[in-house]
């Protein structure tokens, strides 16, 4: 184990929390660090401080702001800036996921004994050396022994319902195989779009604007573009045909359909997939639940 006391954090944060489940699905380059919550607080005739309900559990407003702070630290820890109205909403959304996940997850009976978090705590004090490191590290990022292990049951209850909707996504799916004349201004695009149209070669260009991959995407599922426009255009075409010029965060793309049919995802287009899939029941599981934002 290293010696190096900054790696603790992040240590903790791989062991204990790197699999649980996640509301927040940015950019794939910044990922932030999962952010665990404490057990829900049954609804009394005089309600605490709270930020909001979910499905009449509080997010107590001591729990917010003890989640804001860490989730600050880490974000500093891992040399981001982010604006107070951004770190208010991530945290809030993250807080409202774990809660739907955490309550599907006992709605469908999964159950964390206390022998098993037990065990789960005991694993982590042996990683990091003993259990007074262990409780020194929770000191140093905000928690006592008891927020600890609410934490690390409702962590672990959303992390068994998010793998469980994971579970559903399927191996095998509808896709196609694509190409791409991917540039940086439109005007190259549309240029590239009329040589198409006069007869030029697609994969001639492609190779031109993209000389080492040749413009090569490969096999895609639907919805793994992550983008509407570009999804949509995608799966608009048969194969041989190529699209219109296509504008997306990543530049102006001309796609083409090499070949389509059901296909094996590749390992990153199943995470991709399984990612979108937990996405989408998130935003459904809120469509149909009480969650209620404190004024």
């Amino acid at each position: 184990m290293s010696s190096n006391p900054r790696l603790l954090p992040q240590l903790i944060f791989a062991l204990v929390f790197g699999l649980s489940a996640c509301a927040s699905f940015g950019p794939k380059s910044t990922p932030t660090p999962e952010l665990p919550t404490s057990t829900p607080v049954p609804p009394t005739p005089t309600p605490p401080p709270s930020v909001a309900t979910v499905n009449g559990e509080y997010i107590t407003l001591a729990e917010y702001q003890a989640e804001l702070g860490r989730y600050k630290a880490a974000q500093t820890a891992l040399g981001l800036t982010v604006t107070e109205a951004d770190a208010d909403k991530t945290v809030l959304e993250d807080l409202v996921a774990q809660f739907l996940l955490a309550q599907a997850a006992r709605g469908k009976n999964f159950e964390l004994t206390e022998a098993d978090l037990q065990s789960r705590i005991d694993a982590l004090a042996g990683q990091l050396g003993s259990a007074d490191a262990l409780t020194s590290w929770e000191s140093a990022h905000g928690y006592d022994d008891a927020s600890f292990r609410i934490a690390l049951k409702r962590s672990a209850e959303a992390a068994w319902m998010r793998d469980r909707i994971a579970a559903g996504v399927p191996t095998v799916m509808e896709q196609i195989h694509l190409r791409q004349i991917l540039t940086y201004n439109e005007e190259d695009a549309r240029a590239a779009l009329e040589e198409l149209k006069a007869g030029a070669d697609f994969d001639e260009l492609a190779a031109r604007f993209d000389p080492v991959t040749l413009g090569e995407l490969g096999w895609v599922p639907r919805g793994y573009l992550l983008d509407a426009k570009a999804d949509e255009a995608v799966f608009a075409l048969q194969a041989g045909e190529y699209s219109d010029v296509i504008a997306t965060d990543a530049g102006f793309h001309i796609f083409k359909a090499l070949e389509r049919g059901d296909h094996a995802l590749t390992p990153d287009a199943l995470l991709t997939m399984q990612e979108l899939s937990v996405k989408n029941w998130l935003i459904d599981q809120r469509a149909n639940s009480a969650v209620v934002l404190a004024p």
